[in-house]
């Protein structure tokens, strides 16, 4: 005890004396070999002082081929960054290790500084579903028209802009078009978020020139804070540990491989048959957005979980034939896409359940089928994706039907066996999946086990075991 209070003695003459200077809450004790040791207690919010001379001198030090000097603008960020918004700069570092290789490895191929790899976290946070006010999606924030100028196609079940690999490598290209045009990473940045016509404005009316504080008072007020933003998460994740931001635990990507199936695929079905996630599969392919691969994309190679894609492999044919997707399954997201988009405006039911199809007959008009249906033509050319009220003989339309007669449950099409079983009646737009649906615990490949099923097709008046 009489060397810690020694210790103790010497440590607060040296800070009375100016030979110490204390941070913070911290005061450190020194113990000598006498003394029980004792662990410390770490605190992930403990936030480190830091000054401006310190920040300048690392960034000198930083390995980079896209070097900055420190200025007032980019220290608030790195000061916002690194004790204001420490939640949002964690959620980066938990991120990266998914998408930084894939990022680096881009980069590297199209000979660009391994640093442009920031940019996405300024741009989505690294977030490959997001999603501006204005439109732009995935980790670049593509619009769509220069998605299209890259080759990113997007339609209502797949928007490339979402894929990590395609979007990267068109930021890629973009961003290098960018750097060629005004030869200046800095000025490249700035038209990525604003567009070039913006930037060579800025050179104009600054009296021509070519630097990005040169022109920074005639660039758009986002522009301004875009590019020290981008300097700014440079700093912070080289040095995040001087900085006290750790994850508490750490975050792995899921492995993964890729498998083409060569066809339209239904990822619901994929999922339940092979035991994997949905939420898995989704997270692995951001880019579907409807748990489906239409025949616009059936070529796509989709990620699936490594621990799983042996299996697939080892069954690919049964596989191929279990997951394709049915026109009923089509139906069935097209229903739940309208009752998204119809909410709240119509008192239509749009469940699946209520969902039939319709055959247009000699006669038809959209007026009559609408009464007959107990809904509204509004609706039916919604459902259908009709531009007018002309319809053809032998046009299958999609319908939710609002009469009760055709909202029928389970039970009523049901009926008890004297061995215990329950034989159902296929009903007009049923599918094995949406016949699960109805039932607990009962999946797809059950209900074709107890039926000899060698597909997923079913037809109205079929008689189906189902337990």
């Amino acid at each position: 005890m009489k060397n810690l209070i020694s210790s103790i003695s010497l440590t607060m003459l040296m800070v009375l004396s100016g030979n110490s200077i204390l941070y913070g809450q911290d005061f450190f004790q020194f113990y000598t070999e006498e003394e029980e040791s004792i662990s410390p207690n770490y605190s992930f919010d403990y936030i480190p002082d830091f000054t401006y001379d310190q920040v300048a001198q690392r960034i000198k030090e930083m390995d980079t081929e896209m070097p900055f000097e420190l200025n007032d603008r980019i220290f608030s960020f790195i000061n916002y960054f690194a004790v204001r918004n420490r939640d949002y700069a964690k959620m980066v570092l938990e991120r990266q290790a998914t998408f930084f290789p894939l990022f680096e490895q881009t980069l590297a191929h199209h000979n660009m500084p391994d640093d442009v790899k920031f940019l996405a976290i300024i741009e989505s946070g690294l977030n490959p579903k997001a999603k501006s006010r204005v439109g732009a999606m995935g980790l670049w924030q593509f619009m769509p028209a220069t998605g299209r100028m890259y080759n990113l196609q997007a339609n209502r079940d797949i928007d490339d802009r979402m894929d990590p690999e395609l979007s990267t490598d068109a930021a890629a290209k973009y961003l290098k078009s960018l750097y060629k045009m005004f030869g200046n990473w800095e000025l490249a940045l700035a038209a990525y978020n604003c567009g070039p016509g913006n930037v060579r404005k800025a050179i104009r009316r600054s009296g021509g020139k070519q630097t990005f504080w040169g022109v920074y008072d005639h660039l758009p007020r986002e522009t301004r804070s875009y590019v020290p933003q981008f300097q700014a998460m440079m700093y912070i994740l080289r040095y995040a540990e001087e900085h006290n931001l750790f994850l508490e635990e750490p975050t792995y990507p899921i492995a993964y491989k890729k498998i083409q199936f060569n066809q339209e695929v239904d990822l619901d079905q994929l999922a339940q048959i092979s035991g994997l996630c949905i939420e898995d599969l989704e997270q692995l392919n951001p880019s579907i957005l409807n748990r489906m691969i239409p025949s616009s994309h059936k070529h796509i190679a989709l990620k699936v979980p490594a621990s799983k894609v042996d299996f697939i492999a080892q069954n690919q044919q049964e596989f191929k034939k279990a997951v394709a997707l049915t026109d009923e399954r089509v139906m069935e997201i097209r229903a739940s896409e309208s009752s998204q988009n119809l909410a709240g405006k119509t008192s239509a039911n749009t469940n699946p359940e209520s969902l039939l199809t319709y055959r247009v007959k000699s006669g038809d008009v959209l007026g009559s089928i609408a009464q007959r249906h107990g809904t509204s033509v509004t609706n039916i050319k919604s459902w259908n994706n009709l531009r007018s009220n002309t319809i053809r003989v032998g046009q299958t339309l999609k319908i939710y039907s609002n009469k009760s007669v055709q909202n029928t449950t389970l039970a009523e099409n049901t009926t008890d066996l004297q061995n215990g079983s329950k034989l159902y009646t296929v009903q007009p737009g049923d599918s094995l999946w949406l016949i699960t649906k109805k039932l607990n615990g009962v999946t797809i490949d059950q209900i074709k086990k107890l039926n000899n099923l060698n597909s997923n097709q079913i037809k109205p008046g079929q008689k189906l075991i189902i337990g």
